[in-house]
């Protein structure tokens, strides 16, 4: 039988400090964040069934780890490093981005039926500009532009549309200076985005099929030396929301399968020459998956850390919070928006892709007030 092994961090902390013994630091730095954990979970699944499970604490780590034995205790113990893991910063073009704390990818789509600005961006460039120069001063590290509608009932995109959409888009934001991503699964448009503005055009790719839907990507990402988001989707062809990539179509445990995909794409990632410090994962929030779905995997954002690369989360404006609250439109969904960008930034997410930049950032400034209140406050430690 195959046998799976995932260590999820289940108990959130300040800091070390406050959950110190005496005996030494009573919780770890999630991926070298601003994030700590103290409790976790280790968890057994052989053919999608739990078998084992064990809470432990820091100092009780290595007993815990060894327990399962063999092949899964050493898949524990790198699991148990890739927690601790700090990221280098990403060098995008002229700019870089470090990952120490939460920063925000400002989106821009330059679709006709996109369902954050109606089309505007495309409809009109003068706009687009002055939107993402509006986001890069506002505090966005970087702007993702994508040119392919990708919500559930959309139609299909022809891969010369997407590329007259995205270019000039991504030249006016390489004449400001901005750090430029590309949302694309397709080769062709990365070519064209790599090689906009005199070559010196897009700096990372966001491919919401992990690399799965273009044969041509892997090479062409690995070639460029750029870096790479791999999302969680379970569709393979055209349409990603379909669970025709899913084994019976149907998850067995959403965040153990989409944990699964995201590390066998990682590891082919890496076996194709991708640089491991290049690779972002995002466990791909709305598509493919239900709102208990999406829900299972926010309070499990901590567990993706153990796959040893940062974390990118997308979670603005998403479908759920009109769900969760009064079926609000996609404009109307700021509150929400915030409200889960607070947890991943609870969870140790190193990046927030984002339609209200300002908003957020103002967010992260605040939450980051707290964090760095928490982490110098040692009052609660004896002689202190």
């Amino acid at each position: 039988m195959t046998s799976s092994i995932y260590l999820h961090p289940v108990g959130l902390a300040l800091g070390p400090q406050t959950e110190s013994t005496g005996d030494g630091p009573g919780a770890i730095r999630l991926a070298g964040t601003m994030a700590y954990a103290s409790r976790f979970a280790l968890i057994v699944r052989e053919e999608g069934k739990v078998t084992h499970r064990r809470i432990f604490g820091v100092s009780d780590a290595a007993e815990a780890l060894a327990e399962p034995g063999g092949t899964l205790t050493r898949e524990a113990e790198a699991q148990w490093t890739n927690l601790q893991k700090s990221h280098a910063p990403l060098q995008l073009g002229e700019r870089t981005v470090r990952l120490d704390q939460p920063q925000i990818m400002g989106v821009l789509n330059v679709t006709p039926d996109s369902f954050s600005d109606g089309g505007e961006w495309l409809e009109k460039p003068d706009a687009g500009q002055a939107h993402a120069a509006a986001m890069v001063e506002a505090g966005a590290s970087i702007i993702d532009i994508g040119g392919e509608s990708t919500r559930p009932g959309s139609n299909p995109t022809f891969e010369g549309d997407e590329i007259e959409r995205v270019v000039p888009a991504i030249e006016y934001c390489a004449s400001m200076g901005a750090a430029i991503s590309v949302d694309t699964r397709r080769a062709g448009v990365l070519e064209a985005a790599l090689n906009a503005n005199g070559s010196k055009g897009a700096h990372m790719v966001n491919d919401v099929s992990a690399l799965r839907y273009d044969p041509r990507m892997l090479d062409l990402v690995a070639s460029s030396k750029i870096p790479v988001v791999l999302m969680h989707a379970p569709g393979t062809g055209e349409d990603l929301h379909s669970m025709e990539g899913v084994s019976g179509g149907a998850y067995t445990d959403v965040v153990s399968d989409v944990f699964d995909t995201l590390y066998f794409q990682r590891a082919k990632a890496i076996a194709h020459g991708i640089a491991e410090d290049r690779i972002m994962i995002d466990p791909g929030i709305g598509f493919g998956k239900s709102l208990a779905d999406n829900l299972a995997l926010i309070n499990a954002l901590p567990l993706f850390h153990a796959l040893g690369s940062p974390l990118l989360v997308g979670l603005s404006r998403k479908r759920m919070i009109g769900a969760l609250s009064n079926e609000e439109p996609a404009h109307e969904r700021l509150g929400g928006s915030i409200a889960l960008a607070t947890a991943a930034m609870n969870a140790g997410a190193h990046m927030l892709r984002v339609h209200d930049v300002a908003e957020t950032v103002q967010a992260r400034n605040v939450w980051r007030g707290l964090r760095d209140a928490a982490l110098t406050d040692f009052s609660g430690l004896p002689g202190m």
